[in-house]
């Protein structure tokens, strides 16, 4: 998997570290994997009119 960095707001790490320290999920790069998945879901094949294919699969 390949690393890449990112700059986030101070108030978006807190949050996210909340959602850890409440069991949520492991860690932040986890937190942030599932993020962005869901958010490919949404945007590419969730109600989009626009989207034309839907996927065979989404690596999680």
């Amino acid at each position: 998997m390949p690393l890449i960095a990112i700059h986030l707001p101070e108030k978006i790490l807190e949050d996210i570290q909340c959602l850890i320290d409440r069991g949520f999920y492991p860690n932040r790069s986890e937190a942030i994997r599932i993020a962005i998945r869901d958010l490919l879901k949404m945007e590419l094949w969730g109600n989009n009119p626009l989207a034309s294919t839907t996927p065979t699969q989404l690596t999680e």
